[in-house]
């Protein structure tokens, strides 16, 4: 086996599976204009019978999502807002922007919900709002219930993340601790006429968990929310203010967020135009480029990274010993969202932590394994995730850095940044969770 090249293919397959969800491209895939009618998917639109349009975007891809937008639309575009976390290549012609914080919302995500919601006040009827949302949208834009501050939220955002949660059981209780999630915005957005383009960063694509739902009915309840933190054991480390407010929700003295059968259907319309799948599809087709027998696994892995990692190496192994699920040479990819329970403080991200766990249980063997962001960040790190091989654990101990220690302190980070294994990409630009990539010769 020769490791550089198939470290090379790895890599190739990853950037290839990025590329595939780019978000401008994402949008005119689902998006045209002729004859002033605007087909979104298989609808369309008069604009003689719009007095304006806006465009709303936020989260990771919230600006290239808005590019494709501008391009089709150009001067017809009455204004809008983009809000992410990284600056846009280029200023928008039409659309204001603000940068924002991310994972935990801040100061900046609140100005910019007040300004959303003040281009939706001025939107009627005769009006068309196009939605751009996208992965970490749910802490770009954010607005406390009332009685709740922006601290709460944060400190609640935090010890979620801390906790385990998976992105619905995250988004549940952010859901309900929000003014604009749960469909608020399409609450502030109507009665206008309302277009959503998502690019979708959850397993499933469930249209009310990507961001927290903005623009969607919300299929959870404050009994649900409830439910998370009672599981996590967590109600005695949360805001005492949240803790009153989602009790006070469950026994119904505040108004829960949007239901189906609330607003005209008809004058809405959500669609998926980037995912998980998309993105595997493409790294499958790259793959099988190389010369590889190829297995997309699945678009919908979850779990604790650590014991995902050892499914996905069992899955190596039969490969390696009795070509079976896929004959050598082969190439396993699988996509999703994995979690990791925080029980130190090291540096690390669910990708990270993924590829510590998969080099630990591969150790001398041919097989090489990329785990990585799409995003190009894993949760807290500036690594989009990282790559190792058999000899990883081998290297690691000729420099006397033990994996199994460093797994123990949630320290994946330093453990491949010693390995000069990192893959540090910057932000991509993009979000449909994570991928994985392993090679089997």
């Amino acid at each position: 086996m020769d490791i550089d090249k198939t470290r090379e293919n790895a890599l190739e397959i990853y950037k290839e599976a990025v590329g595939a969800a780019n978000p401008k491209k994402c949008v005119l895939d689902y998006l045209s204009l002729e004859n002033e009618i605007l087909k979104v998917d298989t609808k369309t639109y008069n604009l003689k019978e719009y007095n304006s349009i806006y465009v709303i975007a936020f989260g990771k891809a919230a600006s290239a999502m808005a590019e494709g937008v501008e391009e089709v639309l150009g001067e017809r575009l009455a204004g809008g807002m983009v809000v992410s976390n990284s600056q846009p290549e280029k200023k928008f012609n039409k659309l204001g922007f603000h940068l924002c914080g991310h994972p935990v919302p801040d100061e900046r995500s609140v100005s910019a919900a007040n300004e959303v919601i003040s281009i939706l006040e001025t939107a009627g009827d005769k009006d068309l709002v196009i939605f751009l949302i996208s992965g970490g949208g749910s802490a770009l834009l954010s607005m406390p219930s009332p009685g709740l501050t922006l601290d709460d939220m944060r400190k609640a955002t935090e010890m979620l993340l801390g906790s385990g949660v998976d992105k619905n059981g995250l988004n549940a209780v952010r859901k309900h601790i929000s003014q604009i999630k749960g469909g608020g915005l399409l609450k502030k957005a109507l009665p206008a006429h309302v277009i959503t383009l998502l690019l979708s960063n959850v397993v499933s694509d469930k249209v009310d968990a990507i961001a927290s739902g903005h623009t969607v009915p919300d299929s959870t309840t404050f009994e649900d929310a409830w439910r998370v933190i009672d599981a996590l054991d967590i109600e005695h480390k949360l805001p005492p203010q949240v803790v009153v407010h989602l009790e006070d929700g469950k026994n119904g003295e505040h108004p829960e967020t949007l239901k189906e059968g609330e607003f005209d259907p008809e004058m809405v319309q959500t669609l998926i135009v980037g995912s998980n799948i998309k993105s595997l599809a493409e790294a499958q087709r790259k793959a099988s480029e190389l010369g590889y027998n190829t297995l997309m696994l699945s678009s919908q892995i979850s779990g604790e990274a650590k014991e995902v990692a050892k499914v996905i190496a069992g899955i190596a192994f039969d490969a390696e010993r009795s070509d079976i699920p896929v004959e050598k040479p082969s190439c396993i990819i699988f996509g999703g969202e994995t979690t990791v329970t925080v029980h130190s403080k090291g540096q690390g991200g669910r990708s990270t932590e993924t590829a510590l766990s998969f080099c630990m249980e591969i150790m001398g063997h041919n097989i090489v394994g990329l785990f990585c962001d799409t995003d190009g960040i894993d949760g807290p790190i500036d690594a989009a995730g990282a790559i190792c091989d058999g000899q990883s654990r081998i290297n690691a101990r000729k420099i006397d850095v033990s994996a199994r220690e460093h797994l123990a302190q949630n320290n994946s980070y330093d453990f491949f940044d010693k390995l000069g294994d990192l893959i540090i990409t910057g932000p991509t630009g993009t979000n449909v969770m994570d991928i994985g990539i392993v090679i089997v010769e």
